[in-house]
Order: C-alpha cells, then structure tokens, then sequence
C-alpha cells in the first residue's frame, strides 16, 4: 500500500465513446478481480523468503459525476440523477433555464439540530427540513432493486431502449458489470 505499488488506470472518453456499453471494455478487469479473490495467485514474499498466495479486491473507483453514472449503471441526469437519494430525490427544475437543481434537497443529510435546518429564508423559502437523512441501503438491496428492473425489462439491445419506470420510480439504464464481484 505504498506509492510504487499503487497504480491509476485511466479511461477518457472520446466522442465516440462505449457509453452503456462500458462493461466490454472492463470484462478483462471484472475477470482478473474474480480470479484474484477467489484463487488468487502464488506470490514470492521476498521479507519471509517464502511463497504465499495473494489475493486482491477493487477497493474503489475515482470518478467525476457522469462517468460515476457510467460505471454505477444509475443515470446521473434528470430530477432522480442524485446516486444518493434515488427516487427519494427532491429535486426541481429551474423555472428559467430549466436546469434541475438539488440546492434545497440535501439539507436533511445535515444533523437534526444543525442550523440550516431551521433557515426558512435563506434556503427554499418558507420551509425547514424536519426529515431524517435516508437510510443508506445496503449492497443487497441495491442489487435486487436493479435486478428487479432488468428482469422486467424486455432486453432490448436498443442503445436508446428505456428501462420501463426509468425518469419516474428509478433511473437505471443497465445492471453494472462490478455487480459481477463476489464481494
């Protein structure tokens, strides 16, 4: 875990770039990762004098916004786009320009008795966040959720094809390829 063994792998996209289809570019990856955690590979400790078989796991993935909605399988566009929230979003749209906007909706992630709550005039007008923060949702849960929406969905390989609730219950467009890991 120190500088000369951590490396940074790095993926821009181009106008032409695999969007949705992203998972074929990181299948070898998703391969490598399985193998790694389940029989690992025989490894020379060069300290012990001694062979060992090392094992490893994707810790985590370091991206802007738009490519994490690429990764996640979870669109990052429209009033649902937050990764966080998910159809509990309180997002709106700007009444000019039309941007969609999430400056009120993560005041209920502050503490109860933090004093933004109570700002009724400097945040959305006339209101005080009296809700609790959202319950993380573990892994498992995610998984089934977006497992649910695929299943129903009529697997078409349509670019464009919508998954059926997406923009309104749910913003996933695919089931990522990192649901593959073990872990």
């Amino acid at each position: 875990m120190t500088k000369p063994f951590m490396f940074l792998t790095m993926m821009i996209p181009g106008p032409k770039n695999p969007g949705k289809e992203l998972g074929i570019f990181l299948r070898p990856l998703i391969d490598e990762l399985k193998n790694l955690w389940s029989i690992g590979v025989e490894t020379y400790d060069i300290y012990k004098k001694e062979n060992f078989q090392l094992r490893a796991a994707l810790m985590w993935t370091i991206s802007d916004f738009p490519a994490y909605g690429t990764l996640l399988g979870w669109s990052t566009h429209g009033n649902l786009s937050c990764p966080y929230c998910m159809e509990h979003s309180n997002a709106f749209r700007l009444k000019k320009g039309g941007k969609t906007t999430f400056f009120y909706c993560h005041r209920r992630f502050l503490p109860m008795n933090h004093p933004y709550r109570c700002q009724s005039d400097k945040f959305l007008k006339g209101v005080i966040e009296r809700l609790p923060p959202l319950p993380r949702p573990f892994g498992l849960e995610m998984l089934n959720e977006v497992s649910k929406y695929i299943e129903e969905h009529n697997g078409s390989s349509s670019y464009n094809d919508k998954i059926p609730g997406f923009s309104v219950k749910h913003n996933w467009v695919k089931k990522s390829i990192f649901w593959e890991l073990p872990y």
